[in-house]
């Protein structure tokens, strides 16, 4: 089991390091175009993760209940409005 697991659990730490770095860079000229101090970036980026951290459990109780193909199909049709309608 540790030998299927790990090398998953490895790639995905990669990912996620890679998201947050992403962070970092897409800060360089965001902040810049948005006219945002690094204290400004910081708040946002903090209520980013609490965002993030407090919708995580509910989503994933939700996906046990319903099943993960409709609720993967469901976050997708509403991130698809959500940017539709941005």
């Amino acid at each position: 089991m540790k030998r299927r697991i790990v090398p998953f659990l490895i790639v995905l730490y990669v990912i996620a390091f890679i998201n947050r770095a992403n962070l970092g860079y897409a800060a360089l000229d965001k902040n810049e175009a948005l006219a945002l101090t690094n204290q400004m970036f910081g708040i946002v980026s903090g209520i980013f993760f609490i965002s993030y951290f407090l919708f995580e459990i509910p989503s994933n109780v939700m996906q046990e209940k319903s099943g993960a193909r409709k609720w993967i199909v469901l976050i997708r049709v509403t991130w698809g409005a959500a940017i539709a309608l941005t």
